[in-house]
């Protein structure tokens, strides 16, 4: 994938090889394909950071919607924007399936019955999916608000 540009390219680069020593921390990693191990985490990082900046670009794109007297402050928008990125990453270590069904929840309004039809599981299993994203955004809210 190509970044555009030569600073992500080297901040891409920069997370691949942290997120790489910071996986088996005090343990020499035994890769036997080292190169497709290190193409496998910046491709999930690429994918990371186009996400982000979708996501972004949907807020500003809204935000543009909206009358010149009603939108909020630069300062407002910058901790939506960061908020935003906070849940996203949160998102980003569900599964598939939980991802997805929190979204369709929360985002598009689909009721447990609608969402199990729509992914083919139960709705014994969406609720499960549920209940671990909920508990995940219940967790970095309590590290938002001890950084307050």
């Amino acid at each position: 994938m190509r970044l555009g540009n030569a600073a992500d390219a080297a901040d891409l680069a920069q997370d691949t090889f942290v997120r790489l020593l910071s996986s088996t921390p005090g343990e020499p990693l035994n890769l036997t394909a080292p190169r497709a191990y290190l193409a496998t985490i910046a491709n999930r990082l690429t994918i990371n950071l186009y996400r982000r900046r979708s996501l972004e670009q949907a807020y500003l794109a809204a935000l543009a919607e909206v009358p010149e007297g009603l939108a909020p402050s630069l300062e407002h928008q910058a901790l939506v924007l960061e908020a935003l990125d906070e849940v996203d990453r949160v998102l980003a270590v569900l599964p598939a399936k939980a991802r997805q069904a929190f979204l369709m929840a929360q985002l598009e309004g689909y009721t447990q019955e609608e969402i199990a039809s729509r992914l083919g599981i139960s709705v014994r299993s969406v609720q499960r999916h549920l209940a671990r994203a909920f508990e995940e955004c219940i967790v970095l809210a309590s590290l938002g608000a001890q950084h307050e």
